[in-house]
């Protein structure tokens, strides 16, 4: 029972912080402010800090599984190299959601509800990809390698793409299950037409949300694994970014455009962990050293995107 109860602080944690989420900082459907998303930007960082605690404990306490020998302070530090480079990781997903909802046509009152939504699904997506990650590479030790290349490839691929995201096209064949009503018809996901029970393009836009994170897990979550493969330090770095940066985003999403030099960051960090997961095996770096190299990478192209803009070149 005590191996299980970092897990159920973990879960009672989240639950907490969404319900406050929901009834408390977005009670009321409407278009979220600047403002407003900067203070919950603020609030989920600064609980995701809060939680180095929780990770400290557990470690400390022993009421963990602890199979790769972490002391506290190393599980701390590993929990935040996790954490950024998740969010780091996800700016991609930023500018993806803001095509979705273009896409979709929702109304901005109703975007948040659809993120509140799309975290309570990734919050069992991830946790079925993780679990099954962790458990290849646990019996076959050797798969860092193949994580490591897929990385490299992605990062690769991210360059070269980044300057094509025009549309987000839909899961390959929802439109063959599923006839969507092109309006939103007061926030309902599903509406009666004629008699007959048909989707809303909210449904469309929530199933869409869902697939695309399924998606980009599929690239961030073996980044983490470069780092560690400790479950607990990796579901919960990577939940906890998940949670902030679905306010990140309407704090973002005015100013995405200017934030352009953003991709060779990314670029950048996923050639980082790619080449740590390829020479695991042989080279270990030390995890100070990862949390330097992400965020002097991030400040680089935040800093780069603010000073060429200001300038106009």
């Amino acid at each position: 029972m005590s191996l299980s109860i970092p897990w159920i602080v973990l879960i009672v944690y989240v639950m907490v912080l969404l319900a406050i989420d929901m009834l408390v900082l977005n009670r009321k459907e409407s278009t979220v402010t600047v403002r407003q998303a900067a203070i919950e930007t603020a609030f989920f960082v600064c609980n995701a800090l809060l939680f180095m605690g929780v990770v400290y404990w557990a470690y400390a306490s022993g009421h963990v599984v602890n199979h790769e020998h972490h002391s506290p302070a190393h599980a701390v530090l590993t929990y935040l190299t996790g954490y950024i480079i998740e969010l780091s990781l996800s700016v991609d997903n930023l500018f993806v959601m803001a095509l979705i909802f273009a896409s979709f046509k929702v109304q901005p009152k109703y975007q948040h509800k659809l993120l509140f939504l799309g975290i309570l699904g990734a919050l069992v997506f991830r946790a079925i990809v993780i679990a099954v990650g962790i458990g290849l590479i646990q019996r076959f030790h050797w798969l860092t390698m193949v994580f490591g290349v897929f990385l490299l490839f992605t990062a690769f691929k991210t360059l070269k793409d980044e300057a094509e995201h025009h549309e987000v096209e839909e899961p390959k064949g929802i439109s063959r299950y599923f006839h969507f009503r092109t309006q939103t018809d007061d926030g309902r996901f599903i509406t009666r037409i004629d008699g007959k029970l048909t989707f809303t393009s909210l449904f469309g836009a929530l199933i869409t949300i869902e697939f695309t994170d399924l998606l980009f897990a599929l690239d961030s979550i073996p980044a983490i694994f470069a780092v560690t493969t400790d479950p607990f330090i990796v579901y919960s770095s990577n939940i906890f970014a998940i949670l902030g940066l679905r306010s990140l985003y309407f704090f973002l999403a005015n100013m995405l455009e200017r934030f352009v030099y953003l991709k060779y960051s990314v670029f950048s960090i996923l050639l980082f962990v790619a080449l740590k997961l390829i020479t695991s095996q042989w080279v270990h770096l030390p995890e100070w050293f990862s949390l330097l190299f992400i965020i002097s990478s991030l400040g680089i192209g935040v800093y780069v995107s603010l000073t060429r803009s200001e300038t106009g070149k």
